[in-house]
């Protein structure tokens, strides 16, 4: 059996879009920084894809050591701008 209410249900005046937006400020996950370095970040790993592809040589210097730690640079920095803080957190 369902238990009686001791107060009866009032509803919320309901709100146009236009008044809900004015009353709720909208708050993105990441600043404009974070946002730079996560564009920064893809532009290295790509960098580094690139210079994995070079020359024809197999075994060259570039493709075997500067071209992946170049990515893992990337991919550093992309987690860096994933976790860091901004100063409204901190």
């Amino acid at each position: 059996m369902a238990q009686k209410q001791d107060k009866p249900y009032v509803s919320r005046p309901i709100l146009s879009a236009t008044e809900a937006k004015q009353q709720t400020p909208v708050r993105f996950v990441f600043n404009k920084a974070n946002y730079q370095l996560l564009a920064l970040s893809v532009l290295i790993v790509a960098i580094g894809f690139i210079l994995m592809s070079g020359t024809t040589d197999i075994y060259s210097n570039t493709k075997i050591v500067v071209a992946p730690l170049v990515v893992l640079a990337g991919f550093g920095l992309g987690f860096y701008a994933i976790m860091k803080k901004t100063a409204q957190e901190a």
